[in-house]
């Protein structure tokens, strides 16, 4: 995992099929982008296949299994199902540019930003300023968060992700 907003060697995804956008973009997921593919649920991002390089913070692995495990009490979701949709995240990740949650992170989730943000969001939208500023390159948002792509739209970042 690389270090606070470092971008890491390993982690690229290509977009092999057709029908992808015709630029591949560096994206930072979030956990409701994440959610949507691992449970394969309706209205997942669209520019998926155009993703060359994913970007996630660590705590996307909490906040995902997190909610495996709030439907597994509230869906009645089987353990043969859980535990297969947990390895489907745990493969998610592997393929991602993990960031971790560190002190840098951190401090930038808790300054003040121009929209009205919640802790793990504003968590997620640090560790994305950061990559870009630490890597160089341009990241794209994507997110079905409404709060959270209307702050990254506010600081700069091109959201995707119907939000």
């Amino acid at each position: 995992m690389a270090p606070a907003g470092a971008p890491s060697q390993g982690g690229h995804r290509c977009a092999a099929r057709r029908g992808a956008a015709a630029r591949a973009v560096i994206a930072y997921l979030d956990s409701s982008i994440l959610l949507r593919k691992v449970l394969r649920q309706p209205g997942s991002l669209r520019e998926w296949t155009a993703v060359r390089t994913g970007v996630a913070s660590a705590l996307a692995e909490t906040e995902c299994l997190r909610t495996l495990d709030r439907l597994r009490l509230r869906a009645g979701l089987s353990d043969r199902e859980v535990a297969r949709r947990r390895q489907t995240v745990f493969r998610l990740l592997e393929s991602l540019e993990v960031v971790e949650v560190t002190a840098p992170v951190l401090a930038r989730a808790a300054q003040p930003l121009p929209t009205e943000l919640g802790t793990l969001d504003a968590i997620h939208l640090a560790t994305a300023l950061l990559w870009r500023e630490h890597s160089g390159s341009d990241i794209v948002m994507a997110t079905h968060d409404v709060a959270l792509a209307t702050a990254a739209r506010a600081c700069g970042l091109t959201v995707v992700g119907g939000s």
